[in-house]
């Protein structure tokens, strides 16, 4: 399920969306085998004109709610949940061989199949509509989202897989892949970044089974729906589903993390799954969120052809474990190509333990820019994003200093510090300014902000 749509914001950047000769890699699109990978191919994004782009062998027509940037084309096909001793690929692995291990089928085979190779490229129906988000739900704008157009788009969420997967037949799977968002620049934010999707259906003797005297228990009923349960469910059914989500996932945290780990469980509310919970560990003293989980709507159950079962969705971010369990400081040193980083992750199998060995710290540089904001619309994600696309991973961090309305001519202005830092080398002045100097200069001619500079 799609992660914390609390933590999505607003922006708009799309003049630059597309440039030509863009070579990217292909991933494969689905498969329906336990073991499935993504083979690549080398398909090539390109824009043949300017109102078309290439990406992963189809094109798609541009229009007024295109805007993915040439920054983000060059990420799609990396796949790095799929690149051997990567650690996305160790965490990854560590989940599927749990799943394996510990959940059988009726002839000894893993109950949960697994999707590593689906297709970035989704519709706006399978990313939203299909999850039954509204249409005026903000987590649907351009503003949080990476458009091809109107009707396609870089998912958002591994989530926009669950109906398909559901309606092929499946009861038990997990889907993992790249996802992307707009979103704002720091040390745990990323434009990309990759979820594992989790989904279990139980039919009513699969989930009363085990139940003493448990034959006359039902799944559904005619009800109202609650803080606690949907109006279709009963709460008997509610309840044993609750149960075996939070004991799957405490038992999948306590083997990565190992044993001892604290975890507590936060009500929250998801559009499509309810009730719904986060996941909080104790690691190393320190709370933190590390997925969301819940009982999935029945109308997308039903819909996807599954009528008579219920059950319930996670989705976990696999930098978020990743971080947390290699003390990895940086989100952007996932995508680093340093040997020195992807050395410390080659290990004789998944569960050796490592602790990230920080490379040489270079220092930060530090500039600020101030504008005026334009009359019309403005989004901070426009220009985080602008700062993103001008800067790529030389940029560590963007910080709203300030916020000032003039008290005659009601304009406002924003004061934003960037901090400039290499992970792999030190900056020069030059070539920061260099760069810094282009963000102020595509600010004004793309924003239409009035420079202070």
């Amino acid at each position: 399920m799609a992660m914390l749509w609390k933590f999505m914001r607003v922006a708009k950047y799309s003049k630059t969306a597309f440039s030509p000769k863009v070579k990217l890699r292909g991933i494969l699109t689905h498969s329906r085998h336990s073991s499935s990978k993504s083979v690549p191919s080398d398909f090539a994004a390109s824009a043949p004109c300017s109102n078309t782009v290439e990406l992963l062998g189809k094109s798609y027509p541009q229009d007024d709610y295109s805007n993915v940037t040439e920054k983000i084309l060059s990420k799609v096909g990396k796949n790095l949940h799929n690149r051997k001793h990567h650690p996305l690929w160790l965490i990854k692995e560590q989940v599927k061989e749990h799943f394996y291990t510990h959940y059988l089928g009726r002839r000894g085979t893993p109950l949960f199949s697994v999707y590593d190779g689906l297709s970035p490229v989704v519709t706006v129906q399978q990313n939203f509509d299909s999850l039954l988000i509204p249409q005026n739900h903000a987590s649907r704008r351009k503003e949080d989202n990476y458009y091809l157009n109107r009707d396609h788009m870089l998912r958002a969420h591994t989530s926009a897989h669950q109906w398909d997967l559901i309606h092929s037949g499946l009861d038990a799977f997990l889907a993992v892949g790249d996802v992307y968002r707009r979103d704002t620049i720091d040390s745990t934010h990323y434009p990309v970044f990759h979820q594992m999707e989790g989904v279990r259906l139980f039919s009513c003797h699969e989930l009363f089974s085990s139940i003493k005297d448990g034959e006359g228990l039902q799944l559904f009923e005619q009800g109202h729906r609650t803080a606690h349960k949907q109006e279709c469910h009963t709460m008997e059914a509610v309840r044993l589903v609750e149960f075996n989500l939070k004991q799957v996932l405490t038992k999948l945290m306590t083997h990565i993390f190992g044993d001892g780990l604290q975890v507590r469980w936060v009500d929250c509310y998801f559009p499509f799954t309810h009730p719904s919970f986060e996941m909080e560990i104790n690691f190393q003293g320190e709370w933190m969120e590390v997925l969301g989980c819940g009982v999935m709507e029945q109308q997308l159950v039903n819909s996807a052809g599954a009528q008579d079962k219920i059950g319930w969705a996670f989705g976990l971010g696999l930098e978020r474990l990743a971080m947390i369990l290699y003390d990895i400081p940086d989100i952007r040193l996932f995508w680093s190509e340093d040997e020195r980083f992807l050395k410390q992750f080659i290990g004789p199998h998944i569960w050796q333990k490592i602790k990230f060995q920080p490379l040489s710290r270079y220092p930060p540089l530090i500039n600020d820019i101030s504008f005026w904001l334009p009359s019309e619309t403005y989004s901070q994600n426009d220009f985080y994003d602008l700062v993103r696309t001008i800067g790529g991973d030389l940029i560590e961090k963007v910080v709203l200093l300030d916020e000032f309305a003039h008290p005659k001519t009601k304009k406002v202005s924003h004061c934003y510090r960037i901090v400039y830092r290499h992970p792999e080398r030190t900056l020069t002045q030059d070539e920061v300014q260099h760069i810094h100097r282009a963000i102020e200069e595509s600010a004004v001619r793309e924003l239409g902000v009035e420079g202070r500079f």
